[in-house]
């Protein structure tokens, strides 16, 4: 699937890069692979499925202000599951 979420970038340095990501019910990030270490803090509750590159769907539940982490080299999709829009603010470590 290709990008159909809307990623604004907020900012960008030498060091970090922070992206708002927006997801109307059924939207994309596409299938990407992370370059960096990364937090996301989401924005709104809501629910996420992350497709794999094997295609294996993991269901995910959002919660406003509870962060995560992960490290650089993950490949998936991000589909918003939910029934109304979704927004989470993605920080890479550079």
């Amino acid at each position: 699937m290709t990008t159909t979420a809307r990623a604004s970038v907020q900012h960008e340095d030498e060091r970090v890069r922070v992206t708002r990501w927006d997801f109307e019910p059924g939207q994309s990030t596409g299938r990407h692979v992370h370059e960096y270490d990364y937090v996301v803090v989401p924005v709104t509750d809501g629910r996420t499925d992350v497709i794999g590159p094997d295609g294996t769907v993991t269901p995910s539940r959002l919660s406003a202000g509870e962060s995560y982490a992960r490290p650089a080299g993950g490949e998936h999709e991000v589909v918003n599951a939910g029934s109304s829009a979704l927004a989470f603010v993605e920080i890479e470590l550079k």
